[in-house]
C-alpha cells in the first residue's frame, strides 16, 4: 500500500509482537527470569505504564523533508539515540549470547554496556565493535581483586566509561527465580570475573555469612568514588539514580554522567517508573551533568519522550534479548529496525527535524484527573 513503509517480517511488526515470538522460544524458567522483577513486579509494570501518562503535543507546517534520527554519545555518532543496557546471562536467550548483541551494535554505531555477569568475556564482546562504543557495568563486591582486574581488561579493551551500578548493594527479591529455582545453566560461565564464583554461591550454607563474590554494601559517596578514580582512566557513571537529591550529590562529586535506573524493575519494587524519576532528576540536572535513561521503553514515541523529559540517551535492556531469542542477531537487528522507523515518524510528525529539537514543549502529562497539563 503506497506511504505505507518497510516491513522486515511477515509476523513481527512492533517490539511487542517480537517479546511474544521471543519468549515464545525459551524454557518458562528463562523467560521468567528475563521478563521478571521484584516482589509483585508493581515497578516493573509501571516502567512500561509511564509512558502512556505522558502525551506527545506535535508542532505543524514544520519542514520535516530531512529529519534526522541519529544521535551521540561518548563522543560517537550513533544511529539513533540508544543504546543497549547491561543485561546478564545472555547466552540463555541465544547460544552467540553477547556477541550477537555487540554484533548488532558496531552495525549501528550503537553503545553496548556489557553486564559484570555476562556470559562472554570483557575482550570477546569489545572485538566486534566498529568504532562504537563500549562500556562496562559494575557490580562492586567484597574482593576488591576482582573489580580492579575488570576495570583494566574493560580500559586495555578500549572501553569508555564504568557504570557503577548503584541500586544493588543487595539483591532485589524476585520470586520467579526462587519459584523456579534458576540458577546458570551448567555449561555456562561468567568469565569476567576472577573465577566464575557459581560453586561459591550455590554453595552457601549461611546466607548471613559475607562471602566474597556478595555485593559490597559499604560502598558510599566517600570511599567508591575516589577508589574508582585510583584504578581506572574510565568515565565513571553511576546507574541507577532515582531522585534530585542524589543528582545533586553526583556533580558535587564529579561524575561523568548519571543514567536513571531502577534495574528494569527488578530491585526495590515500588520504587518510581524511571520516566517518571526522569522528569525530576533532569529538572534538577539543569544540564549540569549527562543524563540517560533505561526502563520501559518499548516503542519509537517512548524515545521520543524521554529525549523530550530530558534524556540525551536511552538505553534497552530486554529488547536484545527477545530479538536473539527470536531469530539470533538477526532478531537483534529487526527490534532495532522497527524502532528507527517508528522514532523517525514520530519526530516527522511531531516536527522534530534533529533531536536537539525535541524539548519539554513537546509533552504534556496526564494527571490523576485525566487532564493533560504542560509540564
Amino acid at each position: 500500500m503506497a506511504n505505507r513503509g518497510a516491513s522486515w517480517d511477515p509476523l513481527v511488526h512492533t517490539i511487542a509482537d517480537l517479546k511474544e515470538a521471543g519468549c515464545a522460544k525459551l524454557p518458562k524458567e528463562h523467560s521468567d527470569y528475563f521478563n521478571g522483577g521484584a516482589m509483585d513486579l508493581v515497578t516493573l509494570n509501571d516502567n512500561e505504564a509511564a509512558f502512556d501518562r505522558y502525551k506527545i503535543r506535535p508542532r505543524i507546517l514544520v519542514n520535516v523533508d530531512n529529519v534526522d534520527i541519529s544521535g551521540e554519545i561518548f563522543g560517537c555518532r550513533t544511529a539513533l539515540p540508544m543504546g543497549f543496557s547491561p543485561t546478564a546471562m545472555q547466552r540463555i536467550a541465544h547460544p552467540d549470547g553477547e556477541l550477537a548483541t555487540s554484533r548488532i551494535a558496531a552495525k549501528y554505531g550503537l553503545c553496548m554496556a556489557l553486564s559484570s555477569y555476562a556470559t562472554e568475556s570483557i575482550e570477546n564482546v569489545g572485538s566486534q565493535g566498529n568504532g562504537n562504543p563500549y562500556v562496562l557495568q559494575l557490580s562492586m563486591v567484597r574482593d576488591r581483586p576482582t573489580t580492579t582486574q575488570m576495570l583494566q581488561r574493560a580500559e586495555a579493551a578500549g572501553y569508555k566509561a564504568v557504570f557503577l551500578t548503584v541500586d544493588g548493594v543487595v539483591l532485589g527479591r524476585r520470586l520467579n527465580e526462587y519459584r523456579n529455582n534458576f540458577t546458570l545453566p551448567a555449561d555456562m560461565q561468567w568469565p569476567n570475573l576472577l573465577s566464575s564464583g557459581k560453586e561459591e554461591m550455590a554453595g552457601a550454607t549461611d546466607p548471613l555469612k559475607p562471602r566474597r563474590f556478595d555485593y559490597d554494601p559499604s560502598i558510599d559517596w566517600d570511599n567508591a568514588i575516589p577508589w574508582l578514580r585510583t584504578q581506572t582512566k574510565m568515565q565513571i557513571w553511576l546507574k541507577g539514580v532515582y531522585t534530585a537529591e542524589d543528582v545533586q550529590l553526583a556533580i558535587k562529586h564529579r561524575l561523568d554522567g548519571i543514567m536513571i535506573s531502577n534495574h528494569g524493575g527488578r530491585q526495590l519494587d515500588g520504587v518510581p517508573a524511571t520516566l517518571d524519576a526522569l522528569r525530576e532528576c533532569s529538572t534538577a540536572a539543569a544540564g549540569r551533568i549527562p543524563i540517560i535513561v533505561d526502563g520501559g521503553i518499548r516503542r519509537g514515541t517512548d524515545i521520543f519522550k524521554a529525549l523530550a523529559l530530558g534524556a540525551s540517551h536511552v538505553f534497552v535492556g530486554r529488547i536484545p534479548i527477545w530479538g536473539m531469542a527470536y531469530n539470533g542477531a538477526d532478531g537483534i537487528d529487526l527490534a532495532i529496525k522497527i524502532l528507527m522507523f517508528e522514532f523517525k515518524i514520530a519526530m516527522t510528525l511531531a516536527g522534530c527535524k534533529n533531536i536537539k529539537e525535541i524539548s519539554r514543549s513537546h509533552v504534556s502529562f496526564l494527571n490523576s484527573e485525566g487532564t493533560l497539563a504542560k509540564l
